[in-house]
């Protein structure tokens, strides 16, 4: 089969389509020169390698012939991967958005050879479908829209343009105050599924920064029913189907009310996200099932996600063999012949497999013997039922379970976009630093410690400038504000986890940076690209916290605990202007963007700053970090000040330059709510003081 020009692409998206008859073009110059040159509209394509509908269009339109030439015809067509270029996406979704009232992937657009959009939609079927138009009559009447009445599409790309700005525009509502987190609260309360947990309506996704932000308000105010609606949901989850039960992960979001029927495809973001949750759900409770939750993901990811070279891979897909979950489901068949009548039996009673399956297909609807294992019961409940202890039914399901897995093993597997990200290794870089300290487990440490020295080492284009992906030995693209934002803040979590003072002079560097290439001197905030890299009808600046939390949101909290870590008091000073460019948009719906909100929470909250001096392998020094890491203390930074380590942190933070150890053994130095306790040497009396 003929290839296209996609042949040289890095992206696994890309590459898949290197061989559709459709003559694909990359975004850059030779594409858009093109058009002008052949006076031709632009076909834009985009959409990520574990999209299911975008396979669908693909298989419908992209490898067919007879659709592919009257696209090449109309137009030339350009593909692109929007997780390589999340600016090109935010800005044609957001016309998609305008145009549409919606949006989604595969997002289809038609613009000029100028790039200003005059359509937009979604998935196109080949013809005319139901009320949606097909994508041969579509390409028929832009053709003869383009030949005869241009200035029409003109006067509307114009247009569409013009307003464009507005999607990326944020009402400036001053400083502020915590009633702002009273709101928000009350807005998720009121989404709350008290019957099923999770939040609003199905299909229903993982919202793990909406569970961080009810941990800190449980943590602020006491409020109970928080703690209560992130346990509920975090359990429903992990029962659910949305949890593989064989391999561990959580799938994209589950297509029902009951978290049974998942969409298969499985992202880095995600799990990094939702680790983070059930950690810090762990910290406050100190029930094992919400560690476990996060151990679980930790074994995926680092069995099936992970470089051997330390980065972590950005995907999975939900479909094999062309079928959206095959890989994943179960006939009761398949179940007893790996585990044998008996044993089968017993595992088709727990996870609620039958005959007749509950997974069906999705043209017709038919159930099909397939099943997707999950729990309606917790396992504690099942061993009171059968008369054992829930350790015992543990371990028996952990022998079965690793059966099942070996045989799924030789499944023909969905495919791994093994591009390597940095916005999305920093969030499993934080993840993993995080699980290490509270794990107690120090191979996630080092995970998380030689992911980042890879995106240091291999990811950069010059002193601190960062490149967005990785593949196949080439890094490329200019980073985003994203790829700062989460890179600094797994930085500033790995540094928590080993307090290795190199650690905050990376994040301090990479903050320089950002701020240089990427904030808005007009308006406040950081934009999603840099200037010299700007090349859209608009300049794109991103704060809704969806599917993983905005840049701006997460440079927030960055900013604040740089701040309060350095005693550099101009980072508290961006963070103010931060939080005054975006908060009279925050103002109008805060639930929409609860990461953000995790910064006010830090600014308004009493803040603590801890310093513990004392030589580097005593045990009075280790007591003193052991006393501060039993805490969940979310809106506390920590300074460990050893040795010849005691000169270069006074570097950089020359507020710690005469804290030492006292009388000879680990001092820890307090200060809370910007008025500092007196030094103590007891382990007890420290965690006294943090609360």
């Amino acid at each position: 089969m003929a290839e296209n020009r996609l042949i040289d692409e890095k992206s696994p998206y890309l590459l898949q389509h290197a061989h559709n008859p459709v003559d694909w073009y990359p975004w850059g110059d030779e594409a858009f020169e093109k058009a002008r040159k052949e006076d031709k509209p632009v076909f834009l394509s985009v959409g990520y390698a574990t999209c299911h509908w975008c396979h669908v269009m693909e298989k419908e339109s992209f490898e067919d012939d007879e659709a592919a030439k009257v696209l090449n015809d109309t137009f030339v067509p350009i593909k692109v991967d929007r997780e390589e270029r999340p600016d090109i996406d935010a800005v044609y979704m957001a016309a998609c958005q305008m145009l549409t009232g919606s949006g989604g992937w595969p997002l289809t657009v038609f613009m000029t050879p100028d790039k200003r959009p005059f359509f937009a939609g979604t998935y196109i079927p080949k013809h005319n479908r139901f009320g949606r138009p097909g994508l041969i009559e579509l390409c028929e009447q832009v053709k003869r829209l383009w030949k005869e009445e241009r200035a029409k599409l003109l006067e509307s790309s114009e247009s569409i343009s013009g307003h464009l700005g507005k999607a990326f525009s944020y009402e400036n509502g001053g400083q502020p105050g915590p009633a702002l987190l009273e709101g928000a609260y009350g807005q998720i309360e009121g989404g709350f599924d008290a019957q099923k947990g999770g939040f609003g309506p199905p299909p229903k996704f993982p919202t793990p920064h909406k569970m961080l932000f009810l941990l800190r308000h449980y943590h602020r105010t006491g409020e109970e029913k928080a703690l209560e609606m992130v346990r509920k949901t975090l359990t429903a989850m992990r029962l659910g189907g949305i949890w593989d039960h064989v391999g561990f992960g959580f799938h994209r979001y589950s297509t029902d009310r009951d978290w049974l029927v998942p969409h298969f495809e499985k992202m880095l973001y995600d799990q990094a996200l939702m680790a983070m949750a059930g950690l810090e759900t762990f910290q406050i409770t100190r029930d094992p099932f919400f560690s476990g939750i996060a151990e679980d993901i930790f074994t995926y990811v680092l069995r099936d996600m992970t470089d051997e070279d330390g980065p972590f891979y950005a995907a999975e897909d939900a479909d094999s063999e062309g079928e959206e979950g095959k890989f994943y489901v179960w006939t009761v068949d398949e179940f007893r012949e790996v585990l044998g009548e008996e044993e089968s039996r017993l595992w088709e009673q727990v996870f609620n497999l039958t005959p007749e399956g509950n997974f069906a297909e999705e043209a017709t609807g038919r159930k099909t013997g397939a099943n997707i294992p999950h729990l309606t019961r917790s396992f504690s409940e099942w061993a009171a039922e059968l008369g054992t202890d829930e350790a015992s039914l543990t371990e028996r399901w952990e022998a079965a379970r690793q059966k099942l897995f070996d045989v799924r093993e030789k499944r023909v597997h969905p495919l791994k976009d093994d591009k390597v990200l940095a916005d999305w290794n920093g969030m499993m870089i934080s993840a993993m630093a995080l699980g290490g300290r509270v794990l107690n487990r120090p191979d996630l440490t080092a995970a998380a410690q030689k992911s980042a020295q890879f995106v240091l080492r291999k990811m950069q284009d010059g002193d601190y400038r960062l490149l967005h992906r990785y593949r196949d030995g080439k890094a490329g693209i200019a980073a985003n504000a994203g790829d700062y934002a989460f890179i600094i803040d797994g930085l500033l979590t790995l540094y928590r986890t080993t307090f290795l003072a190199p650690y905050i002079q990376q994040a301090d560097a990479l903050q320089k940076v950002m701020m240089d290439d990427f904030w808005d001197e007009a308006a406040g905030g950081f934009f999603l690209t840099a200037e010299k890299n700007h090349e859209l009808p608009v300049r794109p600046k991103e704060l809704y916290d969806g599917a993983a939390p905005s840049a701006n949101s997460v440079a927030l909290l960055n900013l604040l605990r740089l701040g309060r870590l350095t005693g550099d008091p101009q980072w508290e000073d961006k963070a103010q202007a931060l939080t005054a460019a975006f908060s009279g948009t925050v103002q109008n719906h805060p639930s929409a963007f609860t990461y953000f909100l995790l910064g006010l929470d830090f600014s308004f909250g009493k803040g603590q700053e801890v310093v513990i001096a004392g030589e580097p392998d005593a045990d009075a020094t280790r007591a003193m970090i052991d006393a501060l890491d039993a805490a969940y203390a979310p809106n506390q930074v920590a300074l460990l000040k050893t040795g010849e380590n005691g000169d270069k942190l006074a570097g950089i933070a020359p507020f710690t330059a005469d804290l030492s150890p006292k009388e000879g053994t680990a001092t820890a130095y307090v200060c809370a709510d910007f008025a500092c306790g007196r030094p103590t040497h007891s382990p007890e009396e420290l965690a006294a003081q943090i609360g």
